[in-house]
């Protein structure tokens, strides 16, 4: 792949390299003699994107951060000689999504006024950002103020660079890339690291900005964070730490691994550290990821719940199979999303990921999946928690949580690349349409972050039954006499700006073709944009099952409400060719990587 060639620095430092600097860092520089990003209606946006992608010379000059993570000399190296990338020709894997046909004009016409007003937000959204918060980690809806609680490294304005390239936001995008090249990641806010945020937020950030761009200052400051991330490696026996000691890691004196930490941390190190290998050609990221998920292979067929991995782990003791609880949900999710994802980003090549996937798609489907008791009988499934008893006796609970509804996409893409119509056509599209219920069903159309269902006996045959829906309200001391029927509580009745759920309608619109998903996106952004509505931009709401109009706010907007959540509404009424899901894999926080793609001549990366 060409960007295998953009391996060298950008060391052309010079007084038209300063005025850049200047040029990119002034919030007022935005130049109308930038090369023009308008589009001609009849050009596929994908190829405008790439048309686009180096018409105007990245001439960012990059501010080296002032400490080298890479000349701390390692405590613990790894045994032997580095695992190096799966290697050979990448395989066909089976297409992705749905062969869509030309839409009419009427359609378009209906569907680019709808996609207009995302952008119209996130734009509404990013200049508040711009204006009030500039260079921190997150904007302060409701005040106007920010707060850095990710390391100080502008969180925002990373996460949200390659939402602004997708709309198409050049001009931002090129004030953002300038920005981000003066960023010291030898510098932190916090006494410690997370490993997990850090990883998704800022490396999967600028990897994807990369990918779609190709400006070689992304790479660079991508490889510098890369290589504060592998000293949370630098372990006795390689394995990740949860957060990172700054002071010992500069030090050089070896970090010590936490007793136990949820599955999720060390399971969502892969595909950035992977992709970060592949562009770089250092294997050492890889290797150091590639041991990690070794020790979750070695053990997933060992568990209580065999397929499955307790929410609890421990990285010291590389005890992946003790545990009692469950879930594929918080604490957990991501450790699942990976695996039929990394096997999409090594294009096949590790056998690995498709074993892990199949293994735990089979085992999810059976522990955790119920089919809900509900007024209309509707068939459609949630997403429970399940643990086991001293006797090996695993008992489900009906407890469905918003970080959850990514499952159904996954069940869609896993479907589609294992050839599993069955999970794509059915297990996929009902547990996406679970979550839609959830927010069809609240009064102010948005789903709310934790809730219960009266679970059915069977999910072939499910009738309402208002007796035991009755007695099981009486179980629950969360019942409101508020809660939509068919709901026994609301635990945590709050949105947060969360993505998952439209990540899924997304995926699933994308997979099956089905019209039903974009109406769906647009309800679901139609109830979100106007509930969370503030002066600057949009913010968390405290209860979504009572419509009290204004509804009551909190004063936080995480910087996935602009790389995740609206990317995600925006896609969701895009061209399909837009980060086309057979040629881009999106992480946990929706950066989209490019997959490898199978070649007579080779593989490209």
């Amino acid at each position: 792949m060409a960007r295998l060639q953009r391996r060298t620095r950008n060391a052309l430092v010079s007084l038209a390299l300063l005025t850049a600097l200047l040029y990119y860092l002034s919030p007022s520089s935005l130049h109308s003699s930038r090369t023009s990003t308008r589009r001609d209606p009849s050009e596929p946006e994908s190829a405008w994107l790439q048309r686009h992608m180096n018409a105007n010379a990245d001439t960012s000059h990059v501010s080296t951060s002032s400490f080298n993570w890479s000349s701390v000399p390692v405590k613990y190296p790894p045994p032997g000689k580095l695992k190096k990338l799966p290697s050979g020709r990448p395989l066909a894997l089976p297409k992705v999504q749905f062969d869509f046909q030309p839409e009419t004009p009427e359609a378009r016409k209906r569907r680019e006024a709808r996609r207009k007003q995302i952008r119209d937000l996130f734009r509404k959204n990013w200049e508040s950002y711009r204006k009030y918060a500039w260079m921190k980690d997150a904007l302060q809806p409701l005040s106007g103020g920010f707060k850095d609680q990710f390391s100080g490294w502008a969180a925002t304005l990373v996460d949200a660079l390659d939402t602004l390239w997708i709309m198409g936001m050049r001009e931002e995008f090129d004030e953002a890339v300038g920005a981000v090249a003066g960023i010291d990641f030898g510098k932190s806010s916090s006494l410690t690291v997370n490993m997990f945020e850090t990883n998704i937020r800022y490396l999967g950030g600028l990897l994807a900005a990369y990918d779609l761009s190709g400006r070689p200052v992304l790479l660079q400051k991508a490889r510098e964070l890369g290589d504060l991330l592998y000293k949370g490696f630098d372990t006795k026996h390689r394995m990740p730490v949860d957060f990172i000691n700054f002071e010992q890691a500069q030090a050089g004196e070896g970090l010590m691994v936490e007793g136990q930490v949820v599955s999720a941390s060390p399971g969502t190190l892969s595909m950035e550290m992977t992709r970060l290998s592949q562009l770089t050609g250092d294997p050492k990221y890889y290797d150091a990821v590639d041991r990690v998920m070794d020790v979750f292979a070695k053990g997933q067929g060992s568990t209580k719940i065999p397929g499955l991995w307790p929410i609890y782990v421990s990285m010291l003791t590389q005890d992946v199979v003790a545990g009692s609880s469950f879930g594929i949900a918080g604490c957990a999710d991501s450790l699942y999303e990976y695996l039929p994802k990394m096997h999409a980003l090594v294009g096949g090549l590790d056998p690995k990921y498709e074993k892990m996937s199949k293994l735990f798609m089979e085992a999810a489907d059976k522990a955790f999946f119920y089919r809900p008791m509900l007024p209309g009988e509707d068939d459609l499934l949630m997403i429970g928690t399940a643990s086991v008893n001293d006797y090996g006796d695993a008992t489900l609970d009906a407890e469905s949580e918003h970080l959850g509804c990514f499952v159904g996409g996954i069940y869609g893409l896993g479907g589609r690349l294992f050839q599993r119509s069955d999970w794509a056509d059915d297990l996929g599209q009902k547990l996406t349409k679970g979550c839609i219920y959830a927010y069809q069903s609240m009064p102010t159309g948005m789903g709310p972050e934790r809730w219960n269902n009266a679970p059915c006996k069977s999910r072939e045959r499910c009738k309402w039954d208002e007796k035991a829906f009755e007695d099981e309200k009486r179980m629950r001391r969360e019942w409101s006499t508020h809660l939509p029927k068919g709901f026994t509580t609301a635990k945590d009745p709050r949105y947060i700006l969360r993505p998952e759920a439209i990540e899924s309608v997304f995926v699933m619109y994308r997979v099956t073709g089905r019209q039903e998903y974009q109406e769906a996106a647009w309800d679901m952004f139609t109830a979100v944009a106007n509930g969370t509505a503030t002066e600057y931009a949009n913010a968390a709401v405290l209860d979504v099952t009572k419509a009290n109009y204004p509804l009551r706010q909190e004063d936080y907007m995480e910087s996935f409400w602009l790389a995740e959540t609206l990317k995600y509404f925006y896609l969701a009424l895009s061209p399909p060719d837009l980060i086309s899901l057979d040629e881009f894999v999106l992480n946990t926080e929706a950066h989209p990587f490019r997959r490898p793609k199978a070649s007579r001549g080779g593989h490209q990366l």
